[in-house]
């Protein structure tokens, strides 16, 4: 059995994770045998929105206890993340990973990864475990390795302003349809559109299933 590391940035498309995606991941694991084992950072929100009205509010929220509800409970510190332990790690999408677990959707070219994340990752990297992200999570990935000499692979769909930065990161981004994927054999990072690119949860979920399908055969 195959144990694979989703790693959340709190529950809601706008201020945290893609609920579909992240349950879509999750559920597409499961139907492999493959046991899901949730991680965020332990700390603040950068911001709460109301997901009725799409306006921020002034309430303060904890992106790891906001990523529990989604894991039905079960989600850790990221901080106690142990690529040693884990076969593959995989980042969904949500404005969560563009303000929780880095600052692209405030900073843009100027962004700044949370360590934590580049961590993760970069172990990830280092022990050739594959990793998988959707929708603007490979904006971390471009991020993470943006000062050493991995040039990945990668694709945030057909969203031009976004691949003209992670270019400027020097990594090589493709244009890809919602239902594809990107897969970068040399350095096992697999991604797809998602929500960058889908009208609805069923064109999402084709994306997805394949994307957890390709972090499995790497690992």
């Amino acid at each position: 059995m195959k144990k694979v590391g989703v790693v959340l940035a709190g529950c809601g498309v706008f201020d945290g994770s893609e609920i579909h995606e992240a349950v879509l991941t999750l559920l597409f694991l499961s139907e492999v045998q493959a046991e899901a084992q949730v991680f965020a950072p332990d700390k603040k929100q950068l911001q709460v929105i109301n997901h009725a009205t799409q306006q921020e509010t002034t309430e303060s929220r904890n992106v790891l206890v906001e990523s529990a509800r989604i894991a039905r409970g079960n989600a850790m510190p990221l901080e106690k993340l142990d690529m040693a332990v884990l076969d593959a790690v995989i980042f969904p999408g949500g404005f969560g990973a563009a303000k929780n677990l880095c600052s692209f959707a405030i900073d843009g070219p100027d962004s700044v990864i949370d360590p934590a994340v580049a961590r993760v990752i970069r172990e990830a990297h280092r022990q050739e475990k594959p990793i998988g992200a959707m929708c603007i999570a490979p904006v971390l990935v471009a991020l993470a390795f943006k000062e050493t000499t991995v040039r990945p692979r990668l694709s945030v769909g057909s969203d031009q302003e976004v691949h003209s930065v992670l270019k400027a990161w020097r990594a090589n981004t493709v244009c890809a349809g919602v239902t594809d994927v990107v897969v970068d054999e040399k350095n096992k990072i697999v991604t797809t559109p998602a929500y960058m690119l889908g009208q609805n949860i069923a064109e999402v979920a084709a994306g997805i299933e394949k994307l957890v399908q390709e972090v499995l055969r790497l690992a």
